[in-house]
């Protein structure tokens, strides 16, 4: 009989030693589903060697259980290598918890490992001291990742990880990087939006690019019906075996009988790209909108203007029509200091979107209004502004570096309360419904549609609202007050493009 290869080798050596450590099945030895031998031979058979695998299925399909076999596999079985530290990462200390306490039942009901392994329940930790091998369980509340040196790395339910970026995940994966054959797993349900950690890491390896990642993504189609069976099946490889498919289809029933559930199911149990709230404007739709815009030309546009705070968005949305759609091309500004920190400190990567072109930045410590106002009067050299609508909030301050430019806008001011903000939201919302809106999926505008949801008064009326505290919406609030500008309005400068201004601030 010829050598085995290592994925066949590890599924036996899983069968052989583990035994199921909760459920209807406590205590029999583990006989490891079709899908999980295929993300076994995924892993161990990838003839480029795999630096990181990203399992992604939706709840109840014995996602940490499957990492436990792994764990084991690296600590006491034929990947283990002497002396080696292992760890397992969570986002909370009850998540790191979960990991440790199935491989320690495991190791205690396994004849052949609990002879070789101790397990330390006060730190979370397991050392096989034949081999030297030791695995420790941590979270992001603990004091510091740094100083580690793994080769093999448990992300438990990453999607749990708001934007792009953890400290924990970060500390680990450079750790790694002095060993010759690191492994990471990143097992976990979809994280909700694009601009999270695992999101970026799933589109990532979709590119393919690096043959060293590999993907296992259970996810149901997003236009497909999502109370079948037939759908549920496709996030959910083990329903109706170890996964109650009787409480699945109950969820199913719970969200289709109350729609301000359906999100949440979607995301946990349809392993969907789907937010827990609900946003004023779906994914679905929002992308259906995601069509290029039109280039600013010689036309009457709208310009909605929401000023920021010291350190904040300030955003400014330029719509036109043009062939009977609403073209829009938005424009935000941020302050040069402290960037880093607040992309650390609201888990968005405006650094990244600065160095693409998305947001522009002024000198110093809060946005300076002479800078916006530059880059306006530039801007608007290619279109007539019939109107500029604005919240009224800092307005005076703007208001000077127009005097100062010898600028004189057709400002028009836009309450931000319900009266005033509810028909212009029942105008975004009639153009993204009707599909008459072209924002081409912008970033920085597409973060603050996912941000926005509705909040209501007696009367029904309604405006947007964060549904996070540093949650930014500010270019939805502006694309709302620019479709509500009047095109047809003349213009008080005149023929604006034949006689441009002149200013003499320079952005």
């Amino acid at each position: 009989m010829g050598q085995l290869n290592r994925s066949t080798r590890n599924i036996r050596w899983i069968e052989s030693h583990l035994r199921i450590p909760e459920g209807r099945d406590v205590g029999k030895k583990v006989k490891l589903r079709g899908f999980q031998k295929r993300d076994i031979k995924k892993i161990y058979d990838n003839p480029y060697g795999t630096r990181r695998a990203i399992l992604s299925y939706g709840r109840k399909n014995a996602k940490t259980t499957f990492s436990a076999f792994l764990l084991l596999l690296h600590t006491a079985g034929p990947e283990a290598l002497p002396n080696s530290q292992l760890y397992s990462a969570a986002q909370s200390r009850d998540q790191a918890a979960i990991l440790f306490n199935l491989a320690a039942k495991m190791v205690r009901m396994s004849p052949s490992l609990s002879e070789y392994i101790t397990v330390r329940d006060s730190g979370k930790q397991l050392f096989c001291s034949e081999l030297g091998t030791l695995y420790r369980a941590l979270s992001a509340d603990a004091s510091t990742a740094y100083g580690l040196s793994p080769c093999f790395v448990v992300h438990d339910e990453l999607g749990q990880v708001k934007g792009p970026r953890s400290q924990l995940y970060e500390a680990l994966e450079t750790a790694v990087a002095a060993h010759d054959n690191p492994l990471s797993i990143v097992i976990s349900t979809q994280a909700p939006t694009d601009n999270d950690l695992l999101s970026v890491l799933i589109d990532d390896a979709k590119t393919g690019v690096d043959k060293r990642v590999i993907l296992s993504l259970y996810t149901a189609d997003m236009d497909a019906d999502p109370f079948t069976v037939k759908t549920i099946r496709q996030a959910n490889p083990a329903y109706g075996d170890f996964q109650n498919a009787d409480e699945v289809k109950a969820m199913a029933q719970d969200a289709k009988r109350m729609p301000s559930r359906e999100a949440e199911y979607r995301n946990l149990i349809l392993n969907q790209r789907v937010q827990a709230h609900n946003p004023f404007v779906s994914r679905s739709v929002w992308e259906s909108c995601g069509g290029e815009p039109a280039p600013i030309g010689g036309e009457l546009v709208g310009v909605g203007l929401d000023l920021s705070a010291r350190a904040d968005l300030t955003a400014a949305v330029i719509t036109f029509e043009r062939d009977g759609l609403r073209h829009v091309h938005p424009f935000f500004w941020m302050p040069e200091d402290g960037l880093i920190e607040r992309s650390r400190g609201d888990r968005v990567p405006y650094d990244l979107w600065v160095q693409q072109g998305h947001i522009r930045t002024t000198p110093g410590g809060s946005v300076d209004y002479e800078y916006v106002v530059a880059d306006l009067a530039e801007i608007f050299t290619d279109a007539e502004p019939a109107q500029v609508q604005f919240d009224r909030w800092r307005i005076d301050v703007f208001q000077k570096e127009l005097d100062r430019a010898e600028l004189d806008w057709p400002m028009e001011p836009h309450g931000q309360g319900f009266k005033d903000m509810s028909p212009a939201l029942d105008t975004l919302e009639t153009e993204l419904l009707n599909g008459r809106l072209r924002h081409g999926m912008n970033p920085v505008l597409t973060m603050c549609a996912a941000n926005a949801v509705v909040t209501r008064d007696p009367a029904g009326n309604r405006k947007l609202d964060k549904h996070k505290a540093n949650g930014r919406i500010d270019g939805m609030v502006a694309l709302a007050m620019s479709l509500s500008c009047d095109l047809e309005q003349s213009n008080s400068l005149g023929d604006w493009l034949n006689d441009p201004v002149v200013i003499g601030a320079t952005a």
